[in-house]
């Protein structure tokens, strides 16, 4: 099965990710994170990511559906894959769309995470990841423990994403708006669409996203 995550900066695409990968054993497809990969590869496609990232330039869709394509083509077995971060835009969707039919493979369902923008800024504002496993605190809904150690790997070092406030948020959340948001009448003319409560708790998300992929 194959998805694709929609929402916009902070509404828990990662971290719902993280769990379809553990429970599910889909890989996730983070532009972010291939990007990096590919630079430290020594591929060719990785010599020509390495160098766009080296000049400050921007990366081109046509290297990210290139990235994607490798992925596709691994033969390892897994559960699907998980798009998050891509498509961004509408001719990234359509590009997206014509890779899978080149390599014979569906987009199962596109779901939505549906937030409210003031408690997203409310929410982020209060996130800190733990330095050493990435995953996600909350001060208000998912706080450090007492303890001082992540849940997830004991790391003891917790650190805040810069641009993680009210002003660069909302520079962000226009920038979705502007550029992703009509992805969502695109997949719903497609019938794929499919929305759920983002600020919803991390446990009633994750039932709601197992109810569209189970359907």
């Amino acid at each position: 099965m194959n998805i694709i995550l929609l929402g916009p900066p902070g509404a828990g695409k990662g971290t719902q990710a993280r769990h379809l990968v553990e429970t599910r054993n889909m890989v996730q497809l983070s532009t972010g994170d291939m990007l990096r990969e590919a630079k430290d590869s020594g591929t060719e496609m990785g010599k020509i990511v390495a160098d766009v990232m080296d000049r400050g330039a921007l990366v081109t869709d046509e290297i990210v559906i290139g990235l994607i394509r490798e992925k596709l083509t691994d033969k390892a077995e897994h559960g699907g894959f998980i798009f998050d971060g891509f498509p961004r835009t509408l001719a990234q969707a359509d590009a997206l769309a014509d890779l899978m039919a080149q390599e014979g493979q569906t987009l199962d369902a596109v779901i939505e995470m549906k937030v409210d923008d003031e408690a997203l800024v409310a929410r982020i504002t209060a996130r800190s990841t733990c330095a050493s496993c990435g995953e996600v605190y909350n001060d208000l809904t998912k706080p450090i423990p007492e303890d001082g150690k992540c849940t997830n790997c004991g790391g003891t070092e917790f650190k805040r994403r810069a641009d993680d406030n009210e002003e660069s948020l909302k520079t962000r959340l226009m920038a979705y708006y502007k550029q992703t948001s009509p992805l969502i009448g695109y997949y719903y003319a497609k019938d794929m669409l499919s929305g759920v409560n983002g600020l919803g708790q991390i446990e009633e998300v994750r039932g709601a996203i197992a109810q569209v992929l189970d359907k």
